[in-house]
């Protein structure tokens, strides 16, 4: 089914509400070689995706395929353990469903992460990267996850995308990153299909577009979100050098998105753990 709708949301989400005794405000999605974070989740009530009707089924090593819901720093969490992607084959409006349900079950903060390609320079592997606006070029080639029919009681048929990642969750990661003494650079994040890793043209052409990081995911996602009404953050681990040179003799593999996550993982929880700390107030 290439169209997901509110039969199959509503379905998903009330799967979920049988599992759990919480009713997390806040959702996060951990990317490839971030999933230890999700161990950090305080009595967490577990949902294999394979038990929720409809829910798309990662077969992305570093992706467990659970939902974690429990507290963390005293906040309800809904945290999922990996994601589904468009390059696994599923349609766009299969692979973002996971954003619809977390609309339907009252979440308002949505916080995404993922293992990114440091198109930018002056980035290392191992460091973080705040998103402050992306680039869709999925989107721009016709992909993007809002394409088909349109439930007007979910989003509007065109929403605005001018301001995507929320200036109050944006700051916070800042702050909690200088508290925590953790590099934390900003930047634009540029969503492409994959699954194969970029062309050193493709890097050239992609920082000449003004991007500092690329990856395969997030962007689907923050679109679903803002059209539901959802605030969201977002955030890169810097896995890789992405290769811009054909005379390079380096090359980008999985395994060093994975491995960098090790070092990426618990950087991310402290800046995490600090956002939701600044905006337990607010919910």
């Amino acid at each position: 089914m290439e169209f997901y709708g509110r039969p199959e949301f509503e379905a998903a989400a009330e799967a979920v509400r049988q599992r759990t005794q919480y009713h997390p405000k806040i959702g996060i999605v951990l990317g490839s070689g971030l999933g230890s974070f999700a161990d950090s989740v305080q009595e967490a009530d577990i949902i294999p995706y394979t038990e929720i009707p409809h829910w798309p089924q990662s077969t992305v090593m570093g992706h467990k395929g659970q939902l974690h819901i429990g507290r963390l720093e005293d906040q309800p969490v809904l945290v999922m353990r990996g994601r589904a992607h468009f390059y696994e084959g599923y349609s766009m409006s299969q692979a973002t469903l996971p954003i619809r349900v977390m609309q339907l079950l009252d979440i308002q903060i949505l916080i995404l992460t993922n293992a990114a390609g440091g198109v930018n320079k002056g980035f290392k592997p191992g460091e973080l990267m705040l998103i402050t606006d992306h680039v869709n070029l999925l989107g721009m080639a016709g992909w993007n996850p809002l394409r088909g029919p349109n439930d007007d009681t979910l989003g509007p048929r065109f929403p605005d995308m001018s301001h995507v990642y929320d200036a109050e969750l944006c700051k916070a990661a800042v702050d909690a990153a200088q508290e925590a003494n953790i590099l934390l650079h900003q930047g634009v994040y540029i969503c492409l299909a994959g699954p194969s890793f970029e062309t050193p043209a493709d890097i050239r052409f992609l920082r000449l577009m003004g991007g500092d990081a690329v990856g395969m995911s997030t962007v689907p996602e923050a679109t679903v979100a803002r059209h539901g009404g959802l605030r969201v953050m977002g955030i890169s681990g810097i896995s890789n050098t992405a290769i811009d040179s054909e005379a390079s003799a380096a090359v980008t593999t999985h395994e060093e998105v994975l491995e960098a996550g090790k070092l990426i993982a618990p950087r991310l929880e402290s800046i995490v753990r600090g956002v939701l700390r600044r905006v337990s107030k607010t919910l």
